[in-house]
């Protein structure tokens, strides 16, 4: 609905993904129960979430919610400010393993390149975009 009023859409989503709730007809039947799964990466040895669709986003984003953090930073600035070898210390630091084919990848890719991607998936579940089921933690990053 448009301002009340019932209207056939085509929705472009940019930066965001689909995210219907439970019992929609365009899932299918084995997720009727609990929405549509919304896989949400993040960055370069930061977690990932899965979610799932609500009736709230459908009110409120035409059945929408984020499909990742974004970048708060451009390639070209990254490629400055990093090297590989400070992604190499998170990444160990985090526990994960770094497999990247070049060390521009590395420094454009880095997590900081990026929104925080736990700070961006809050949000969506605190307004009703998507509700968080599942938090994931990677154990290796592959890159190029």
């Amino acid at each position: 609905q448009v301002d009340g009023v019932t209207k056939r859409l085509l929705v472009h989503r940019k930066g965001a993904t689909r995210a219907f709730p439970p019992g929609h007809p365009a899932i299918p039947a084995k997720y009727a129960e609990i929405g549509q799964p919304v896989l949400v990466g993040g960055s370069m040895g930061t977690c990932s979430y899965v979610l799932t669709g609500t009736q709230k986003s459908m009110e409120l984003s035409f059945g929408s919610t984020c499909h990742g953090a974004g970048r708060c930073m451009s390639r070209k600035e990254a490629s400055r400010n990093y090297n590989l070898q400070t992604v190499k210390e998170h990444t160990e630091e985090s526990g994960t393993t770094l497999r990247i084919a070049s060390q521009r990848l590395a420094a454009e890719e880095f997590h900081k390149a990026y929104k925080d991607v736990n700070d961006v998936v809050d949000v969506c579940h605190q307004a009703g975009l998507s509700k968080k089921c599942v938090k994931l933690r990677p154990l290796i990053c592959i890159k190029g």
